[in-house]
Order: structure tokens, then C-alpha cells, then sequence
């Protein structure tokens, strides 16, 4: 059910202008789909949905390829600008950011293509990255430090 309601959302939003969460539930309505509006926000975050200007307004949409490579950069900024320091533990990296940031360097490195990562958990000014090897994790973190 939520792989074919997510498909129709993204067949919604190709077809027409869609500005609000409540156009879309009333599209995805009239295509038969029920969902409430924390289900719909959880598959615009997972789908990874922005809001483009279009037109004068804003709508829903995928993210262009220009669109991600400005998302890269601002990603990287974060990296250059909030982590201290980085270092491994066998598989893990142990990445240390200026206090609120972690949250921040996480989501970062959860939305990059990263194959070697496993996942990521952060506090404050600390994230914890699973690598699947020890190999990609000092990779990483070599390339990390070439940041600072």
C-alpha cells in the first residue's frame, strides 16, 4: 500500500501544480487513496519532495539534478563549517561537530550516495557512522579531514 500510494504521489506531482498538502490528499482522494496528513508528510520526507518555484508559487517536486548538486555543496559547507574532528573505531567513524550541528552533519551523510555507510545516529555535537568495513570507514574519515 505505501509503494503504490507513494508511486500515485509521485505521478500527482509530475502531472500538475501542486502546492499544499491537502491538494495532494484531495488528488490522491479522488484516486481512491486515503491518507491522513501525518502518513503524507512521512512519504514527502521519505520521497524526499521539495518545493520548487514555479510559475510565481511554489509546488511539489523531485529533486533536479541541479537541484541535488546545490544540495552537495550546501552538505559539504556543513562538513567544512561544523565538524572538528573525525576518527574510527574499527567500522565505526566518531565525527565531533561545533554543539547543535550533529543533527545537521547526520542528515548529511544519510542523504549522500555513500554505499559503505551502514547508518548514523547523532547528538548534540556528536555522530556515530556505521561503515561496513573498517577500510571505508579510514577512507572516509581521510577524506574528511582534507575538509579542515
Amino acid at each position: 500500500m505505501k509503494s503504490t500510494r507513494q508511486n500515485v504521489i509521485l505521478e500527482i506531482i509530475s502531472a500538475q501544480d501542486i502546492e499544499t498538502q491537502n491538494q495532494l490528499m484531495n488528488e490522491l482522494s479522488k484516486r481512491g487513496i486515503k491518507s491522513t496528513q501525518a502518513t503524507l508528510s512521512r512519504d514527502i520526507k521519505e520521497l524526499r519532495l521539495v518545493k520548487e518555484l514555479a510559475g510565481g508559487h511554489y509546488r511539489y517536486a523531485v529533486p533536479s539534478q541541479a537541484g541535488s548538486a546545490e544540495h552537495s555543496e550546501r552538505l559539504r559547507k556543513i562538513f567544512r563549517e561544523g565538524v572538528i574532528s573525525c576518527d574510527t573505531a574499527m567500522n565505526l567513524i566518531v565525527l565531533k561537530t561545533l554543539p547543535g550541528l550533529a543533527q545537521a552533519a547526520s542528515s548529511a551523510m544519510d542523504s549522500m550516495d555513500i554505499p559503505a555507510l551502514v547508518g548514523t545516529v547523532a547528538g548534540d555535537d556528536t555522530v556515530f557512522m556505521a561503515m561496513r568495513d573498517v577500510k571505508s570507514a579510514e577512507a572516509f574519515c581521510e577524506e574528511v579531514r582534507k575538509l579542515f
